[in-house]
C-alpha cells in the first residue's frame, strides 16, 4: 500500500484524479479500452470535480461499474449513488462512456440484481477502482464484520449503526430512520481484482479508520485494512485523515 499525503482536501482530489487519469489513458494505450469502478459519498466530491476535467482520455473507451447503492432507493431520492454519479461525474465527461453499468437499489429482487451485475463484470478485468472507506473503515458498503470470502462480485448487505450515522452526520438523510438498512455492494473479493486501486480519504472524522486500514492488522472488523494485501494500491489523503498515523507517515507529500 502506497500512502500519499497532500496539504489540503483539494489538493488531495487533484493528485487523485491526475494518478487515476494517468493509469487510464495506459490502460486504453495498452488494450485499446478500459474497465473502471466509481464510488461515491463526499470523499469523492474533489476527485470527481477534478477528473471530469482531466485531458486526453478517450471516455467512449471506458466501462465503468457502480460500486454500491442503498436497497429500495429510488433514481430521484436526493441521496441515489445513481444520482450523484450521473451529476457529478457521468453528465460532465466530454465524451459519452462505452456503458456504464449502474446498481439498481430499486429493482424488485435485490438478489437477482446482484446476480445480473454479477454477470456483467464477470466478463471485464477492471483496470482502475476508485474508493474510499468509511468511518467504521468499511469498503464500499462492507461493514464490519466483512465478508473476505465471498466470490460473488456483488452482495445484499445489512448496514451497522456507525455507517447509517455517518450517511445521516454527512447529510444525505434527514433521520437515522431515514437510512435504509440494506444496500447492494461490490463484493471485497471483487474490489481487490481491480489492476490498480485509488482510495481517496478526507477529514479528520476518518482519521481512526485511515489508522486501522494502514498500521492496523488485516481484519474484516476494519475492512479496509484488506488492501494492505493489494499489489497497486495507493491511499490518498489530507492531513486531517492523516492525523493519528505515525509521524513519518503523516509527512509522506
Amino acid at each position: 500500500m502506497n500512502l500519499r499525503v497532500l496539504k489540503e482536501k483539494q489538493l488531495m482530489g487533484q493528485s487523485a484524479a491526475v494518478a487515476g487519469a494517468e493509469c487510464l489513458r495506459a490502460a486504453i494505450e495498452r488494450q485499446g479500452r478500459a474497465s473502471i469502478i466509481v464510488a461515491t459519498g463526499a470523499s469523492q466530491f474533489e476527485m470527481l470535480d477534478a477528473l471530469v476535467k482531466q485531458p486526453d482520455i478517450r471516455w467512449d473507451k471506458v466501462t465503468c461499474f457502480h460500486l454500491d447503492e442503498y436497497v429500495g432507493l429510488q433514481i430521484t431520492h436526493p441521496a441515489s449513488f445513481r444520482k450523484y454519479l450521473w451529476e457529478r461525474f457521468v453528465s460532465r465527461l466530454p465524451l459519452p462512456l462505452a456503458a456504464f453499468h449502474y446498481v439498481n437499489g430499486d429493482a424488485p429482487d435485490p438478489y437477482v440484481e446482484c446476480r445480473r451485475l454479477g454477470s456483467i463484470i464477470h466478463y471485464h478485468k477492471v483496470d482502475l477502482a476508485f474508493v474510499g472507506i468509511g468511518e467504521n473503515a468499511h469498503l464500499a458498503f462492507n461493514d464490519p464484520p466483512a465478508d473476505f470470502d465471498s466470490d460473488d462480485p456483488y452482495l445484499v448487505v445489512d448496514l451497522d449503526t456507525a455507517c447509517r450515522r455517518q450517511q445521516l452526520g454527512e447529510g444525505w438523510f434527514p433521520s437515522l430512520e431515514a437510512v435504509p438498512a440494506q444496500a447492494i455492494s461490490m463484493s471485497v473479493k471483487q474490489i481487490l481484482k481491480s489492476r490498480t486501486i485509488i482510495c481517496t480519504v478526507p477529514d479528520e472524522r476518518k482519521a481512526n479508520a485511515v489508522k486501522a486500514t494502514v498500521e492496523g492488522q488485516v481484519s474484516n472488523l476494519s475492512p479496509a485494512s484488506i488492501l494492505q494485501h493489494h499489489g497497486d494500491c495507493t491511499l490518498f489523503l489530507d492531513p486531517p485523515a492523516a492525523s493519528r498515523l505515525s509521524a513519518a507517515l503523516q509527512e509522506t507529500s
